[in-house]
């Protein structure tokens, strides 16, 4: 596997980003500027990942393409297009969002993102900025949510057929999935099935880790790695024979030392696999 970082830490230049991430023992790393910035800085991003090896795991979006709101709508569906065109010229592993809410909140819990409207509404979105965008070396891909589909594998197992897209495929962030006792208490249970159902799919990874408030009622939290009970040898053995390349993002911390100190962790606690 590629470990990476969602950060891009303090640089100056494109040159000087690709080579901390590279000193820092990174394979993969998530594009740091988006479709609106000039061609130049673009383009040296680009130059500068590839001069140093490193895979370009994820272009994000975002943005509620779903939204009740027109208006927002319209301006999440074209930043979703114009984001998939760019990882599609970068080779990028995929260009992912999530389905978004129904909501104020774009991606708000509400009891309307698990309504069929909200469903067909996120099978037209896909289908809509696949069939715009016409990638043809990357993959648009939803990350999973606790509060909006997909909640499980079976349900992005669903949404793909649904879909029915040969460009759309899978992100895979496990830690946002376990919503349930049974999850939690046997997460190895979980993830193997989660990798057995849409391995073959899996273009990339998020690695997190999670955590039991003893205050009641059922409280979960997502936590850095290592601060929890999550089975990350089992992810990684898993997400290494899914592909031996695959890019798993460190995400979610607060400052540039945090995301130091969590990549130093992981890498000494899964270095048979990296």
């Amino acid at each position: 596997m590629r470990i990476g970082l969602a950060a891009s830490l303090q640089h100056g230049s494109p040159e000087e980003w690709a080579g901390n991430m590279k000193r820092l023992g990174c394979g993969s790393v998530v594009f740091p500027v988006d479709s609106s910035s000039p061609e130049e800085i673009i383009a040296g991003y680009e130059a500068a990942a590839r001069e140093a090896g490193l895979r370009i795991a994820e272009v994000g979006v975002w943005r509620n393409a779903v939204s009740l709101s027109e208006q927002e709508r319209n301006e999440a569906m074209d930043y979703s297009i114009r984001q998939l065109r760019l990882a599609d010229r970068l080779g990028a592993a995929c260009c992912v969002n999530v389905i978004g809410s129904l909501g104020e909140r774009w991606d708000g819990a509400y009891a309307e993102n698990f309504t069929k409207n909200a469903w067909d509404r996120a099978v037209r979105m896909i289908q809509e900025v696949i069939d715009t965008a016409k990638p043809e070396h990357t993959f648009f891909t939803i990350e999973p949510m606790p509060w909006m589909y997909p909640t499980g594998p079976e349900e992005y197992l669903r949404l793909l057929e649904d879909v029915n897209r040969e460009r759309f495929a899978v992100h895979m962030d496990v830690i946002n999935m376990i919503n349930t006792p049974e999850r939690y208490f046997f997460p190895e249970k979980f993830v193997e099935h989660c990798f057995a159902l849409l391995g073959d799919r899996i273009k990339s990874c998020h690695i997190k880790d999670i955590r039991l408030g003893q205050e009641f009622t059922f409280r979960l939290e997502e936590c850095a790695c290592g601060e929890g009970t999550f089975c990350l040898e089992r992810y990684a053995q898993l997400a290494n024979q899914a592909d031996p390349e695959m890019p798993m993002i460190i995400e979610h911390l607060h400052t540039d030392q945090e995301y130091l100190q969590s990549l130093a962790y992981v890498k000494k606690r899964l270095a048979l696999y990296l």
